[in-house]
């Protein structure tokens, strides 16, 4: 006998719960909505999942400046692919690639003497 009172609450409690959380999370998404913090978070999503990487990351990856000429960002991405090619991070090597990559394009938009 306790044992079906016990389950009884237990499942009016969850079922109360489970309400509760519905309307709680409807209630935050209106709220959210009228602020618009969902547009922004949308829109840091989707900046995020873009697979275009930044010429400010491009540069950070690589250690190097905008005034640093294209034959020193060869260097150091040659460095750099190389280190990441002899310990096996297949992971830091192509974004150590796709890096060079983005920073090929700005100096060939820039006209300066990146290879193409």
């Amino acid at each position: 006998m306790a044992a079906k009172i016990l389950a009884n609450l237990i499942v009016m409690g969850s079922g109360i719960l489970a309400r509760a959380f519905v309307q709680a999370y409807r209630q935050a998404i209106a709220n959210a909505a009228k602020s618009g913090v969902a547009q922004e978070t949308i829109q840091n999503t989707v900046r995020r999942t873009s697979k275009v990487m930044t010429e400010q990351e491009a540069r950070q990856i690589l250690g190097v400046t905008e005034e640093m000429p294209w034959e020193e960002v060869m260097k150091k991405y040659d460095a750099l692919f190389e280190r990441n090619a002899q310990t096996g991070s297949f992971y830091l090597q192509s974004k150590v690639h796709r890096a060079k990559e983005r920073l090929e394009t700005i100096y060939q938009s820039k006209g300066q003497d990146a290879p193409s």
